[in-house]
């Protein structure tokens, strides 16, 4: 049955004896209120839960288990996101690059993204383009203000759009 959050606002302290009175070990309490401090609480529990006995549900810690383990495995997580977003911001730049590649070479038409033919939807066409307007005019790229200074076209050339930071392209 649902039922009203009646949870309170705690210190970093406050959650200090919360933890060792569930049995978890802190050897550096000033440091530990100083990771709850600057990660959170909240974010720093998923680590705390595999430290957990079971029943889980009882929130009381396996023999041993230690605030710097859970702490560790934040840092492994933390550090592990890091390699695989650098890698799939490689894999998304390739793919767009490929992309754009090979669309303006089958068109022969460096300005394939903002020419509506080659769109078998409008919609979707007039939402690319839009989004397209947006970021156009809030971009403040050197080669997006190079372009415009330079040239009497509406829009760059394909590859100068994909470079910018289009976050929600219509699928």
């Amino acid at each position: 049955m649902k039922q009203l959050f009646t949870k309170t606002f705690y210190f970093p302290q406050q959650h200090i004896v919360l933890l060792k009175n569930r049995g978890l070990l802190i050897a550096d309490e000033e440091k530990a209120a100083g990771y709850i401090y600057n990660i959170d609480y909240f974010r720093l529990s998923a680590y705390f839960y595999p430290l957990l006995k079971f029943p889980k549900e009882q929130h009381l810690y396996k023999l041993g288990a230690t605030f710097v383990q859970a702490l560790n495995m934040y840092r492994f997580d933390r550090k592990l996101r890091l390699l695989l977003f650098n890698e799939i911001e490689k894999i998304e730049v390739a793919i767009c690059s490929c992309i754009t590649n090979a669309v303006s070479e089958y068109f022969n038409d460096l300005f394939w993204i903002t020419n509506p033919t080659y769109f078998f939807n409008m919609q979707s066409f007039r939402y690319t383009q839009d989004t397209i307007d947006a970021e156009l005019k809030k971009s403040k790229e050197d080669f997006i203000l190079h372009f415009r200074s330079a040239y009497t076209d509406d829009y760059p050339p394909a590859w100068m759009i994909t470079l910018q930071d289009l976050h929600e392209p219509e699928r």
